[in-house]
């Protein structure tokens, strides 16, 4: 277990509980990181925490339920892991949610308000809880995972990749706080997006063993592409978006 770059890192996992979270919690454990694992529903995160120390028996893997929307729980929870393991060298943020209509003219801007919620204020609340945390580390990563419909909106998907947009803008703008931190040595840490189209996993094939899939990323790919981002130097990564499926 773990001898490269991930090797005794300190990763927090928000959004840790669905298929994405629990692929990433088993590559980031096998890469050799203690994990601090966070999700709104504590038997989904007990379960997932549960698979990858498992898997993994000698890592460190903790759930800790957090109210992401709420940025003092938040802070607490940035604040709480740094004072037990020392360090936090990552912040993956995997929290999701997908709400969509037939056409543009039937957006229901219901979807919005939940969409703001779930993936524009949970990046806003993360990124201000770790920012200072992961700029202290020697290889700090903010990984965003992100959707190809913010570069390329469709119809009936409105608020989605707006919500999308404006959480790929906000990592951006954390990228230029790294950069500018790091001053003329270059940045020491990294903000980073993952984009990918949607993503698959083992459970949807076997419910729809006949469906292609196409231009999807499975969630174990997708684990390695985040356990990839500590592979490349933080001046290579940072502020850039790294595609995992076809540019639209």
């Amino acid at each position: 277990m773990g001898n490269g770059a991930l090797d005794g890192a300190v990763i927090a996992v928000a959004g840790a509980g669905g298929p994405a979270g629990r692929a990433a919690l088993l590559r980031l454990a096998e890469a050799g990181a203690t994990v601090v694992a966070s999700d709104n529903d504590p038997e989904r995160l007990a379960e997932a925490v549960d698979a990858a120390r498992y898997a993994h028996g000698g890592a460190t893997v903790t759930g800790d339920t957090v109210d992401l929307l709420d940025l003092d729980s938040t802070r607490e929870w940035a604040a709480r892991t740094e004072k037990e393991f020392g360090r936090v060298d990552g912040l993956v943020h995997l929290v999701g949610g997908w709400r969509g209509s037939e056409t543009f003219t039937k957006t229901n801007l219901d979807d919005w308000d939940l969409l703001e919620l779930l993936l524009v204020k949970t990046v806003q609340h993360t990124s201000l809880a770790f920012h200072e945390a992961l700029q202290r580390s020697d290889r700090g990563r903010y990984v965003l995972i992100s959707a190809a419909g913010a570069t390329k909106p469709s119809a009936g998907n409105a608020s989605y990749a707006a919500a999308k947009a404006a959480a790929e803008a906000w990592t951006l703008a954390l990228a230029d706080y790294f950069r500018k931190a790091g001053g003329e040595q270059g940045p020491t840490s990294a903000a980073v997006i993952l984009v990918v189209k949607a993503l698959v996993h083992d459970a949807m094939r076997a419910e729809r063993p006949n469906a292609k899939f196409a231009g999807f990323t499975d969630v174990k790919d997708l684990a390695e592409a985040i356990v990839g981002v500590w592979d490349k130097p933080a001046a290579e990564v940072n502020g850039n978006r790294l595609w995992l499926t076809e540019k639209p």
